[in-house]
């Protein structure tokens, strides 16, 4: 790799001069996963890839794994279309909440990839939050209230209990299994995670999935919990990437918060998306 460039100051940074179409030596592999593992999203440009090569550069940082709950391509279920249409207006989109990406399972995933096949010209930019950041300069006083505790996480979307209102759905191109009482069962994650690889710390805490902390009602841990929130989503640990086509982004899913734009009704934006989960530690 010739070069790379950080994007902000906490989070993110660009990977260039490498062909992902080519095959990827062990060497290539090991720099991408450090990179990863330092500034938790990369992305790389002008790659246009096809799904298998996309699949190919995914499982350089773990096992290719399916996602419950949403619809994968017919062909594939390790891949899913990131689709909105133009004539979707006035509704929701996939991922418009600051979240982990279903934190609420036994075994979240690891991260994600992303290709970006059509994007519009304004709009539809995705943003990333370092919870790493977030956790080092949490305040004293909520950095000791999260230490060894458990956070419980539901799989609310999908579920009966916390279902959203129709109208904060998203788009009809993405389907999705809705009211499953089996995504209201709670399962209990760390508030504070650590990276096997690297030892980094991290908050493991979410706006859509996490209901509350262990030992608390969810009325006693909203207001914790959107402290928290209001925290650990400033603008000063994110990056917001305005998609070409082509791009390329990998991110750690438990190290990160995401966030979809929903800034471009009218147009068409298409991204396929593939997810990975964490090889054990050698």
């Amino acid at each position: 790799m010739s070069q790379t460039k950080r994007l902000t100051g906490f989070i993110g940074a660009e990977v260039i001069g490498v062909d992902l179409k080519q095959p990827i030596t062990d060497e290539t592999a090991d720099t991408f996963r450090r990179l990863l593992s330092e500034h938790q999203v990369l992305r790389i440009r002008n790659q246009f890839l096809n799904l298998e090569e996309q699949k190919r550069f995914t499982i350089l940082f773990g096992p290719l794994m399916a996602l419950p709950y949403v619809q994968a391509l017919a062909e594939d279920d390790k891949v899913i279309a990131v689709l909105k249409e133009a004539g979707e207006i006035n509704t929701g989109v996939f991922g418009g909440e600051w979240h982990s990406d279903f934190s609420f399972l036994e075994n979240p995933p690891a991260g994600s990839v992303l290709s970006a096949v059509e994007i519009p010209e304004i709009g539809g930019d995705t943003l990333w939050a370092s919870q790493v950041a977030a956790y080092q300069s949490l305040p004293k006083d909520l950095k000791e209230f999260v230490a060894g505790r458990d956070a419980i996480h539901v799989g609310a979307p999908y579920g009966v209990k916390h279902a959203p209102p129709a109208n904060e759905k998203a788009n009809a191109s993405i389907q999705m299994t809705r009211g499953d009482p089996d995504a209201d069962r709670e399962i209990r994650h760390p508030a504070v995670i650590t990276d096997p690889q690297t030892g980094t710390r991290s908050l493991f805490l979410n706006p859509i999935y996490t209901t509350r902390f262990e030992d608390m009602s969810e009325e006693e841990s909203s207001p914790i919990l959107q402290e928290i929130y209001k925290h650990c989503t400033r603008p000063d640990f994110s990056c917001r990437l305005h998609w070409r086509a082509g791009d390329v982004v990998v991110w750690d899913n438990r190290l990160c918060l995401h966030y979809a734009t929903n800034d471009y009704d009218g147009a068409r934006r298409l991204l396929y998306r593939t997810t990975f989960q964490r090889y054990a530690p050698a």
